[in-house]
């Protein structure tokens, strides 16, 4: 199991909040057409004047990672929609595998 990683910032709460709404209307219904994506989290935290995002996707391989991201898996995806909502976000996606969980 693979764990991608991607963050970006915004000025406001309310793009957090516009970038939320985009996540749940576009991203979750696109990733869930993938062949081996397995679920997904959006994480938010106040930077005093802004906010970061980070978006978990978990897949169960790196070869279904290819069905989203093409062969350039560490390249991120990001629609200009959603671009257009920070003021800056990461050109790259991180992957981990996980070792070891509790729930």
């Amino acid at each position: 199991m693979i764990e991608r990683t991607w963050s970006a910032r915004a000025e406001s709460r309310d793009r957090g909040a516009a970038y939320a709404a985009y996540f749940q209307r576009t991203v979750l219904p696109e990733l869930a057409a993938v062949p081996g994506y397995c679920g997904a989290r959006l994480l938010q935290r106040d930077l005093g004047g802004g906010i970061e995002v980070v978006v978990v996707t978990r897949w169960e391989s790196i070869a279904a990672i290819r069905g989203f991201a093409g062969d350039a898996v560490e390249a991120a995806v990001v629609h200009d929609e959603a671009a257009a909502l920070f003021t800056e976000f990461d050109h790259t996606a991180r992957h981990f595998e996980i070792v070891s969980e509790s729930r």
